[in-house]
């Protein structure tokens, strides 16, 4: 975590930041609030867009800074929709959890004239690339910073997936199911399936089978610097590659889906008196309140 510096910007002769808004679509709370968040964006700030419907292209954006209004989902389109662009952003809570999307409306009108000074912390935040290859030839390609996953649908049986890392197999699942997991993405699908949460900023993945038929198939914690290949030993015919909630293609057994780092990262702007310790006390219940014997 570092100081992001102004520089970024007045070295180009510019007092204020260049940002882009995103807000979440049909969402009547983010059709409230816009109006009344955009006047202090704009005092502090040159908007170059504002995007209602997740379609703004970053590939030749010269924005700074990004602010997304909305919940984690609308940060993960966020992330999908500037690809290798990346940019720093802002998230505002107005969904439902806000583990990623932290700072409230009100909050963010105090907060927002210090970070537009470039007065803010910046964490870089793990992402992975999912590439699907028959062959020798690439078939689809996705970045994303929760998990990719291999899921099957109805007729609902086992799928039988070749776990290789680093070009070596290490086991096959008998599952309904396999997560790769980045830190952010550990208190998503992976939390839900009994995997590890990760610390947001470890460089590190964590693959977790989903109910897996073989009591000693636990989810494992490995580095980040390593390739991982998912096939199929045997057809299923429903099965496909999900990544981020999204549904990529669907998978056959000639197919290998490769999954690692990224060569872009999530930049997070840091919010005061918010870490990753109370997101999971404020936000997963962690209350910190056991019962005491009398």
């Amino acid at each position: 975590m570092s100081e992001h510096s102004v520089a970024s910007w007045r070295s180009l002769g510019r007092e204020k930041p260049r940002v882009v808004v995103l807000a979440a679509p049909n969402r009547p709370r983010v059709e409230s609030e816009l109006p009344k968040l955009l006047p202090c964006i704009e005092r502090h700030a040159e908007i170059v867009a504002v995007d209602k419907a997740f379609e703004y292209d970053f590939e030749h954006c010269t924005s700074d800074l990004v602010v997304v209004l909305g919940g984690d989902g609308s940060i993960l389109q966020s992330a999908r929709q500037m690809k290798h662009r990346q940019k720093p952003v802002l998230g505002v809570n107005l969904g439902k959890l806000g583990f990623l999307a932290a700072i409230q409306p009100d909050k963010f009108m105090n907060v927002w004239p210090e970070i537009a000074k470039g007065h803010f912390t910046l964490t870089s935040h793990l992402m992975l690339q999912s590439d699907v290859y028959r062959g020798d030839e690439l078939l689809h390609s996705m970045i994303g910073l929760n998990e990719a996953s291999i899921l099957g649908g109805p007729p609902y049986s086992m799928l039988y997936i070749d776990l290789f890392i680093d070009a070596a197999l290490a086991t096959t699942y008998a599952c309904d199911g396999l997560i790769i997991s980045t830190p952010i993405g550990s208190t998503a699908h992976n939390l839900s399936a009994g995997g590890p949460i990760l610390r947001r900023n470890l460089q590190a993945f964590v693959i977790c089978p989903i109910s897996p038929h073989t009591l000693t198939m636990r989810p494992v914690v490995d580095t980040a610097d390593r390739v991982f290949d998912l096939m199929l030993r045997v057809d299923h015919p429903t099965a496909s590659l999900v990544v981020d909630g999204r549904v990529v293609c669907h998978l056959e057994r000639d197919m290998k889906v490769r999954i690692a780092r990224a060569d872009s990262s999530f930049q997070l702007i840091g919010v005061p008196g918010h870490d990753d310790y109370q997101a999971l006390r404020d936000k997963l219940g962690w209350s910190g309140k056991p019962r005491l014997a009398e």
